[in-house]
């Protein structure tokens, strides 16, 4: 079970947040940022995307104040970066753009 969480925001609005398997197939797990009107438009939002098999289930890793920054300054509002302690590094990934999400090739 992909592990996330959600935040409600005071105008109404919802920022979630999810680990799930990268879509490039390389066994790495990707956080992904969505911010919308609820959960479910925010789940859709990422079904949409290809990534089928998407479920929140709890609220055991919700965003961090960071990342609803990050996601709020965004325009598009749907941002990804790779899960923290895969990279092999100590330092943080900076978040990306869903346009930059890798694929299966």
């Amino acid at each position: 079970m992909p592990g996330g969480g959600f935040c409600k925001l005071p105008g109404g609005s919802v920022v979630v947040a999810i680990g799930l398997p990268s879509p490039a197939g390389d066994g790495a797990t990707v956080r992904f940022l969505v911010h919308a009107a609820n959960r479910a438009r925010a789940l859709t939002r990422l079904r949409n995307l290809g990534l089928r098999a998407v479920y929140l289930r709890g609220n055991a890793e919700p965003p961090t104040p960071d990342e609803i920054t990050a996601v709020l300054h965004h325009p598009d509002g749907l941002l990804w970066r790779s899960a923290a302690g895969t990279t092999g590094t100590t330092t943080q990934e900076l978040w990306h753009s869903i346009r930059t999400l890798p694929t299966a090739s």
